[in-house]
């Protein structure tokens, strides 16, 4: 994608389900991101079991930059479905969303 000047632009997709709750906390935590960093925010809503597998989706809410997971480890996992997703972060072993510095390291590796 270019900009206005041709430079690439770093897209962030928050993934989820209708209702999930994890994306109603996520949400202004990664527009926050989104402004401070200049970067394109997309919601994709995944409707259906088919959709989930075929978006490669680990669970609601999940979070991609670039096309990234930006939870560590991600990229080998391949329990895809319609389902909530609970993160093992540095402060909780079962959170809801992501941890805020992986977001900010994964968007930070895009734009370098």
């Amino acid at each position: 994608m270019g900009g206005e000047q041709g430079h690439r632009v770093t897209v962030v997709e928050l993934l989820y389900l209708e209702g999930c709750r994890g994306r109603e906390r996520l949400l202004p935590v990664v527009h926050q991101l989104s402004e401070e960093r200049g970067v394109r925010l997309l919601e994709r809503r995944i409707r259906t079991p088919d959709d989930a597998e075929a978006q490669r989706f680990l669970g609601s809410p999940t979070v991609r930059v670039d096309g990234v997971d930006v939870e560590p480890g991600a990229a080998e996992r391949t329990d895809f479905g319609f389902k909530c997703r609970l993160y093992r972060t540095p402060e909780s072993c079962c959170a809801q969303m992501p941890a805020e510095e992986w977001l900010r390291e994964a968007i930070e590796r895009a734009q370098t």
